[in-house]
């Protein structure tokens, strides 16, 4: 393995893990609440963003340590399923049922679409 692949993996997982921190707190700031919308919120961007991006920079040829920096650096450390796993694994300790029933639902149906909406707005841009 190549020591640029690794710095180019690990400067975006950086810039993705201090983001998903600031802007996971700030919504989760804003919102006041127990259910836990910063994750969320982070992993609904997340994958809406990977969806467009995985596909753009594989037609704009980008150079191999980009592709790693942006989509499995940034985006990667950006999206926080280990996260979510543990709040629903609390909720479901705190006997919050519906919440963590929500959580997953929320998580999981919510990133799934949003990743499918970044694919179809990547086809719309490049017309393909």
């Amino acid at each position: 393995m190549q020591w640029g692949v690794l710095l180019s993996v690990g400067i975006g997982g950086f810039i993705g893990a201090v983001s998903r921190f600031l802007l996971a707190g700030w919504v989760q700031k804003v919102t006041h609440s127990a259910f836990p919308f910063g994750t969320l919120s982070v992993n609904i961007i997340g994958s809406f963003f990977i969806g467009f991006l995985f596909f753009y920079v594989q037609q704009e040829n980008f150079p191999t340590a980009l592709k790693l920096f942006l989509v499995t650096g940034l985006l990667g450390a950006l999206t926080t399923f280990s996260t979510f796993s543990l709040e629903t694994l609390v909720l479901f300790q705190q006997q919050m049922w519906v919440k963590a029933g929500c959580n997953i639902l929320l998580n999981v149906g919510l990133s799934l679409l949003a990743t499918l909406f970044g694919v179809f707005v990547f086809k719309k841009v490049f017309g393909i």
